[in-house]
Parts: C-alpha cells; structure tokens; sequence
C-alpha cells in the first residue's frame, strides 16, 4: 500500500497541523518507508512462532505500579465532581473554547 500527498494533506487537516510543501514531502517519504518495512515484516514466515498475550514479564510485583498492585480505587461521584465545577451542563462539564476552526 503506497500513500500520496493528499492523504498526508488529510491526516494534516484532521490533526489540525499545517504543514509546509517540503514537510509534505518529506513526511510522505518517511510513511511510505514505513509502510514498506511493515511489508518486508508481513513476509516473514512466523508460523513456528508462539503467539505472546502479554509483551512484558509481570511474573513479579517488581514489575507492577503501586497503584496497580494496590487494586482499583474508588472514583469521585459523578454528581460530587459536577457539583465542584464552576460550570456544567448537569451531565457534562463546561470549558470555554479553546480552538477555533
């Protein structure tokens, strides 16, 4: 699968980032690279190997984060949380705008 400039025009305008003619180009070259290198690894025969479930040892609590090893924690109540904020629409929060488009 090969890309061209219009879709990295359409990723940039989804993102909200302008790019210059010379970052288009070059940023088509750099995911095409990558698409390709994906190509030459979808060649590889992997048959013999064993499917992971899980990327990292987590054999010991060495591994784990405090608050992961400590359990879950209980979450602010819904209505506790909007009856704090300085605005809300009684489900949602309200925050001015920030980006115009």
């Amino acid at each position: 699968m090969k890309i061209d400039e219009k879709d990295v025009t359409y990723v940039a305008d989804l993102a909200h980032v302008e790019l210059t003619g010379e970052e288009r180009v070059r940023f088509l070259r750099d995911l095409n690279s990558i698409l390709d290198y994906v190509d030459r690894l979808n060649e590889l025969d992997t048959s013999n190997v064993r499917p992971m479930a899980v990327m990292a040892n987590l054999t010991g609590d060495a591994t784990l984060r405090d608050d992961i090893r400590e359990g879950l924690r209980k979450s602010l109540p819904h209505e506790v949380a909007l009856a704090n904020a300085p605005d809300s629409d009684g489900t949602f929060f309200r925050v001015p705008k920030v980006i115009e488009r």
